[in-house]
């Protein structure tokens, strides 16, 4: 048994903590929608999902710390630990939003996860450029660099939330706030750029469009919910005031953009699993693909809240259910699939 719990210890996905962030929000979704009989126990269920990974991660950093930074540093691999960061966030903004307590523990998520933020960025960038034997553009880069765009605006969402618990801090947390937005946004539109231009002139196969592609529509859609919040708070900071007609337009632009990426994806998801008959086999990364799906939902809601687009409630109305019942599928499959490890180590 212990060599079991080392092995899967020691093979941990990197990007594990996408399961919060799909949890988290997909809880956060139905909480938006008056749906607390889904929502209360996904969130105390991500309370122990948070607690397991963060427990195998340090494990895993202790007892295999060489092949943590190698994995850290690799183009494939090295932008899927920003899940963590943004598993973090998304934690932290259900205890804000659901909880509705003492703001200690989400500061100190925020803060932990900001630190973290600043480590990874700056050593995962730097390793991909420095290093001498870089792989080819179809090789190297995947959707799940986009975890940078995601980590940066989950931070922006979960700061915004907590600016007026940060005793004389307000003005400034909401300029570091707006900061990791728009920063964010650089790195969306930067990041999308080679992955569009590695779609279409580029041949990919089918085993290559991976789960991480859905991450295409998810950092946008967690971009406009970072918009959103920005706007609901611009009233406690007057350049955030100013600058409504920019965030408002900003946070359109980027909603429209994560609208027009769900039918591609799901055509290409379609070519991949039906006409090139890829077998669905459970891999951590496919919560890449629930994560889209709850924050589509929630963004949506809280977009026709913020602009008062009451035509757009039917979305989160029906997309709810898709996601809660991606959600569902995944975890039963994910609970066989160990079952099924566990079995076959016996």
């Amino acid at each position: 048994m212990i060599q079991k719990l080392r092995e899967g210890i020691e093979n941990l996905f990197p990007g594990y903590f996408a399961l919060v962030m799909a949890t988290g929000i997909v809880s956060l979704a139905a909480h938006f929608l008056e749906m607390e009989v889904f929502a209360q126990p996904l969130f105390w269920l991500n309370q122990g999902l948070f607690l397991f990974l963060v427990l195998m991660t340090a494990a895993r950093i202790a007892l295999v710390p060489r092949r943590v930074l190698r994995d850290l540093t690799d183009h494939q691999t090295g932008a899927t630990f920003f899940t963590v960061v943004a598993g973090t966030c998304v934690l932290g903004t259900q205890h804000v939003i659901q909880l509705e307590g003492d703001a200690t523990v989400p500061q100190g998520l925020w803060i932990a996860a900001l630190v973290l933020w600043v480590v990874l960025i700056y050593t995962f960038f730097t390793s991909v450029t420095v290093r001498a034997d870089k792989p080819p553009l179809e090789k190297g880069l995947n959707g799940a660099w986009l975890l940078t765009v995601v980590s940066a605006q989950s931070l922006s969402i979960l700061g915004t939330l907590l600016s007026g618990h940060f005793s004389g801090s307000q003005e400034l947390i909401l300029f570091l706030t707006l900061c990791l937005f728009l920063l964010g946004c650089m790195l969306y539109l930067l990041i999308i750029t080679l992955i569009f231009y590695r779609f279409t002139f580029f041949t990919i196969s089918a085993d290559e469009l991976t789960p991480p592609y859905w991450i295409n529509m998810g950092a946008v859609a967690i971009t406009t919910m970072a918009g959103v919040r920005l706007l609901l708070h611009s009233s406690d900071w007057p350049p955030l005031q100013e600058l409504r007609p920019f965030l408002k337009g900003f946070t359109l632009f980027f909603w429209a953009t994560a609208t027009w990426w769900i039918p591609l994806l799901l055509v290409l998801g379609d070519w991949r699993h039906v006409i090139k008959r890829v077998p669905f086999s459970y891999q951590p990364a496919y919560w890449s693909i629930v994560f889209p799906l709850g924050m589509y939902t929630a963004a949506t809601f809280q977009l026709a809240r913020a602009f008062h687009f009451t035509f757009l409630w039917l979305i989160p109305a029906c997309f709810i259910y898709v996601a809660l019942a991606a959600w569902l599928i995944l975890f039963v499959v994910m609970l066989l699939s160990i079952g099924k490890w566990l079995l076959a180590r016996t």
